[in-house]
């Protein structure tokens, strides 16, 4: 056996039912001691949203409440929400898109909590720069005994940001540009190289500022071009619904090229694309979410458990929507190649639109793993290690967008999911924290 063949079962194995079944059971815990409390806060949220792009006087943090979910949301929207959906179907068939939605409903859950968490025990750098995560609640909510298990979590999170959130992400744009219209992949290395350096090199203030604008642009232009081709066949818009909730249960019958799925891949491919797409449960967000200017955990947990909800509920169900509405899902083409003929099936162009934010999304999550990556290795080897690791990123992106990357993504997903079981120990062992502070913010206010 090659290291690629065991490389390739390792991942198989992290990824497989048990790491699934932990993911979906945290959030069910955490959704069931907070009394639903993220889905019944959902509107509460917006308003924080809404009012988070702007801060008031006396609350410390990096960036404004809203650049942070922006931020986390440049790191989770992309090739999930093209690629991933295209490829749940394909695999499990159009009930993967019900269990896709159950996974964000409880993953809301999970979201709120590692943001809570990130807040609460988050600290100041030498630098003076505000700080924090999985590796931090862990070891100064668990205690210092262990700092052991905030360590590898900053290891894996080191490992995979160069592969999930690097390398890979700039391949993805390289082989698309090349593809469609022959721009060379060193070319496309070095120009997002260049960008990636002027955004990265003025850390997190100027990632988190380049966020809150490039990032709903793309997500609405999205959307609204995913709503356009709804319109236009709403008539099939009720069937679609109809599929996705009768096949989650009884399984996809073979239909053109689309080759069948039973319930069981609906289940394993809709719950395992939606936690690669909105990753709630692996610890990523809660990094950024740490630096918020905000003086009340919670409040940055309501805004952060909306990238959960943006992210798959809105965003990835308009790709599957538009998918089933076209037809295209029978045509036996799967991930981003689905997605494209969905598109320009309903409206003419429509692939454009999904090579541009295959682009657009792929270069904001380079810019959203950095910050993640750089605070990891930054808690293993101390402040000076961020200038490097900020010149290394970029050289990644260039190594990326020219390489055969088959081993680097396997060690990656191997890594992602490594990622989850520290934060997942941490999220269980500190929930009562949680579910406290939970409770004496809201008694605190009036009746929402």
């Amino acid at each position: 056996m090659d290291i690629s063949e065991f490389l390739g079962q390792v991942s198989g194995f992290v990824w497989g039912p048990v790491m699934l079944v932990l993911l979906l059971g945290a959030g069910l815990y955490l959704t069931l001691g907070l009394a639903f409390l993220p889905q019944r806060k959902l509107f509460y949220g917006f308003r924080l949203m809404v009012g988070g792009r702007k801060v008031a006087a006396g609350h410390e943090g990096e960036i404004t409440p809203f650049q942070a979910l922006t931020t986390a949301l440049s790191a989770t929207i992309g090739t999930g929400n093209i690629a991933g959906v295209a490829t749940a179907i394909f695999l499990g068939g159009p009930g993967a898109v019900f269990w896709m939605w159950l996974t964000a409903l409880v993953g809301m859950a999970t979201k709120y909590a590692e943001a809570v968490l990130a807040v609460r025990y988050r600290e100041t750098d030498a630098n003076g720069r505000y700080v924090g995560g999985p590796m931090y609640y862990i070891r100064n909510g668990l205690g210092r005994r262990w700092a052991w298990l905030g360590w590898l979590f900053a290891l894996f999170a080191t490992i995979a940001a160069f592969g999930i959130g690097n390398t890979v992400q700039s391949n993805s744009v390289a082989q698309a540009l090349e593809g469609t219209v022959g721009i060379p992949t060193l070319a496309t290395g070095l120009v997002l190289a260049a960008l990636t350096f002027m955004v990265i090199i003025g850390g997190v203030k100027r990632i988190g500022s380049v966020a809150e604008h490039l990032v709903p642009l793309m997500a609405v232009l999205y959307i609204i071009s995913a709503l356009t081709i709804l319109g236009v066949n709403y008539a099939d818009v009720p069937a679609a619904l109809s599929l996705i909730f009768t096949d989650a249960f009884t399984g996809t019958a073979a239909a053109g090229g689309f080759a069948g799925a039973g319930v069981m891949a609906a289940i394993r491919f809709g719950v395992a694309r939606g936690v690669f797409s909105n990753e709630a449960g692996l610890g990523s967000a809660p990094i950024a979410h740490a630096a918020a200017k905000t003086n009340d955990p919670v409040r940055q947990g309501c805004v952060a458990m909306l990238g959960t909800f943006i992210d798959t509920i809105l965003v990835c169900t308009m790709t599957a929507l538009v998918i089933l509405t076209t037809g295209a899902w029978t045509s036996g083409q799967t991930g981003a190649e689905l997605s494209a003929l969905a598109f320009d099936t309903g409206l003419p162009g429509g692939d454009w639109i999904v090579t541009i934010g295959l682009v657009v999304f792929a270069f904001t999550t380079i810019l959203g793993w950095s910050y993640y990556g750089e605070r990891a290795a930054q808690f293993i080897f101390g402040p000076k290690v961020v200038l490097p690791f900020r010149l290394l990123w970029v050289v990644g992106v260039v190594v990326g967008a020219v390489g055969n990357l088959g081993l680097i993504w396997t060690v990656a997903d191997i890594m992602n999911a490594l990622m989850a079981i520290p934060n997942l120990i941490a999220l269980i062992a500190l929930s009562g924290t949680v579910f406290a502070v939970s409770r004496t913010y809201f008694k605190s206010l009036p009746e929402k």
